[in-house]
C-alpha cells in the first residue's frame, strides 16, 4: 500500500482500534497510520490511458515483460525525458496530459522495490495473466443471468395517514387550597 505524504510503499501488518499497524518495505520499520491518513492499496490504483484506466499490476506485468524479469533499466533519478520515453515503452496509450512524471517515477521505484521484496516473481505475474478457470466463468454467468431476469421490485408508494385534530376536552380549574400556619 502506498501512504499519502510517506515514501515508499508499506505492507499492512495489523489493525487497531484507531487505524492500522504498516511496515515500510524499504526500511522494515513499523508505523501506526491512523483513520485520517489517505491510504490506497496498489490494486486499486490505475494508470490513464486515452482509453480506459489500465490497472497498475498490468502495467508492473508490462515492466517485468520488457525487463526480462529484472529491475528497470531507468532509475529513480533520471531525467524527466527518459522516464517519459520509458513509461512510452510500457504502456505507448497512458494519458500524457494527466500522466505526470513524478507518476512515473512512483511507478518505477514501487516496481524494482517489490522485485527486490520478491512480491513480483514469476508466480505473481502469470496469476494475473491466467484467465479464470472455466467452472468459476461459468458460475459468474450463471450469476449475472440469473441477476438480469429478476424483476425488480416496484418502491411502494408512501401512504400518509391522515391528520385529524384531538377533540377538544373543557379545560379543567384547579382549586387551590392554603392553609394558615398558627402562631
Amino acid at each position: 500500500m502506498s501512504i499519502s505524504g510517506q515514501p515508499g510503499l508499506y505492507k499492512l501488518v495489523s489493525q487497531t482500534k484507531n487505524g492500522i499497524i504498516v511496515e515500510s518495505l524499504d526500511t522494515k520499520k513499523r508505523m501506526p497510520v491512523y483513520s485520517n491518513s489517505k491510504v490506497s492499496a496498489l490494486e486499486d490504483i490505475a494508470i490513464f490511458t486515452t482509453g480506459e484506466e489500465i490497472p497498475l499490476r498490468e502495467v508492473f506485468k508490462n515492466i517485468y515483460a520488457i525487463e526480462n524479469k529484472g529491475e528497470t533499466s531507468v532509475k529513480k533519478n533520471a531525467s524527466n525525458d527518459e522516464v517519459r520515453n520509458y513509461f512510452g515503452d510500457i504502456l505507448p496509450e497512458y494519458d500524457k496530459e494527466r500522466v505526470y512524471t513524478s507518476d512515473m517515477k512512483k511507478v518505477i521505484v514501487w516496481y524494482n522495490s517489490l522485485l527486490a521484496e520478491k512480491i513480483i516473481n514469476d508466480e505473481s505475474v502469470k496469476e494475473t495473466a491466467e484467465p479464470a478457470a472455466e467452472g468459476e466463468t461459468e458460475k459468474k454467468t450463471e450469476v449475472k443471468a440469473k441477476a438480469e431476469a429478476k424483476p425488480k421490485a416496484e418502491p411502494k408508494p408512501k401512504v400518509e395517514a391522515k391528520k385529524t385534530a384531538a377533540p377538544k376536552q373543557p379545560a379543567t380549574k384547579v382549586k387551590k387550597t392554603t392553609t394558615q400556619k398558627s402562631k
